[in-house]
């Protein structure tokens, strides 16, 4: 998957004449309100995080509404699936985009469709996308909350090499860009701490047999397993490593592996498993505790597990109310006059808006009896952002 495989210069006029609508919003809360699109994958490969995603939406849509709204005005909301491909996820926000006219939109899906977004709003509309991603997102417009690998594995490689004594590396994930870019620069932080690749491989999503790879990470003598699967694959390949009695042999380590992937790997099959995140639902911090507190009240003790990119939804609403009070209205070019410096309250502490990205507190857990345990806290890490 590319990141604008899906786009030629003749989509926008084609995706203007499409109106049934295939997506569903909140009732309109006044006659006059500012109109949130959110993106969230309703459907695919990381449908698994979608619902989580709308109940921390609408969290955050709630309390800012009962505490004023944004500017004196109601937030209304309008959620489409982001799941699909690229040109599915595209048709969906031109709908919001042109049709429903939202005033911005929050973005939480792969980095294929971001690519995809980006190139249809070019700026016009505020774009909040709160993922982790491959890092190197510049484009005008676009405001990133996600952590990036300078900030999930710059400092957990050397902790895991010093801590667990290991060295020898093999890197798998699904084929498109955030696996692809995020494995080149792990081998850099490898390299750094001394260690070696001793392996690399890319699956479709519709990859659901992994003995192959097994086997490969088996005879590579690897001792740590850098996992960059997404949703599903992510869940049924640390089911088959475990089962193939590979946790024995080496540690793995998974950027995107969060609680409800958790939850489907399961406790037995989660010996010697490592998640790197700038937010786990029971962080020690009262921020945190309250936030969890309020999302369980709220959604009942059966809801979908807090996880790190549920949460980032609820702080992209935060984020855009942030940056209309900081730029005094919603429009573009006057939000991104008044971005940099933006700040706002979240479960995972203050967050500052630098350079178009958020340096962030990143933890290292660890999966302790189906639940993860932080064993270790990198404060304030750098987003390694390079935009001007």
């Amino acid at each position: 998957m590319k990141r604008r495989e899906f786009l030629t210069s003749s989509m926008s006029a084609a995706l203007l004449a499409a109106i049934a609508p295939t997506f569903f919003s909140t009732p309109a809360l006044a006659a006059e309100t500012v109109k949130l699109g959110v993106m969230i994958p309703q459907s695919g490969p990381a449908g698994l995080f979608g619902p989580s995603c709308k109940n921390c939406t609408e969290m955050a849509v709630e309390e800012i509404n009962k505490s004023g709204g944004i500017l004196g005005k109601q937030v209304e909301v309008f959620y489409a699936d982001a799941g699909g491909s690229p040109s599915d996820a595209l048709k969906n926000a031109v709908r919001l985009y042109k049709g429903e006219k939202v005033d911005a939109f929050i973005g939480m899906h792969d980095s294929a469709v971001r690519g995809a977004l980006t190139n249809l709003f070019k700026g016009e509309v505020p774009y909040i996308y709160t993922p982790i991603y491959e890092g190197g997102e510049c484009a005008e417009g676009t405001y990133v909350l996600g952590e990036t690998p300078a900030q999930q594995l710059a400092p957990v490689i050397p902790w895991l090499a010093k801590n667990n004594k290991v060295s020898k590396w093999y890197l798998i994930g699904n084929d498109y860009n955030w696996p692809r870019d995020s494995n080149a620069a792990a081998k850099e932080y490898i390299k750094a701490a001394g260690g070696e690749v001793v392996g690399e491989e890319y699956l479709p999503f519709s990859a659901d047999n992994f003995d192959s790879s097994l086997a490969k990470i088996k005879a590579s003598g690897a001792d740590a397993v850098l996992i960059t699967l997404v949703g599903g694959a992510s869940v049924s390949f640390n089911r088959a490593f475990a089962n193939f009695g590979l946790d024995k042999q080496a540690l793995r380590l998974g950027t995107l592996i969060e609680e409800n992937t958790l939850a489907g790997i399961g406790a037995e099959n989660a010996a010697r498993l490592y998640s790197s995140s700038g937010y786990f639902q029971n962080i020690n911090s009262a921020k945190a505790a309250a936030f969890a507190e309020r999302y369980y009240e709220k959604f009942g003790s059966d809801a979908p597990a807090l996880n790190a990119l549920g949460e980032s939804c609820y702080d992209g609403v935060y984020l855009f109310k942030a940056l209309a009070n900081e730029a005094k209205g919603v429009a573009a070019e006057k939000i991104a006059s008044a971005s940099e410096g933006a700040s706002f309250s979240s479960p995972r502490g203050n967050m500052t808006l630098t350079r178009g990205h958020v340096d962030k507190d990143i933890y290292l857990a660890e999966a302790v009896d189906g639940r993860f345990r932080v064993v270790e806290t990198f404060e304030n890490v750098p987003s390694g952002s390079t935009c001007s």
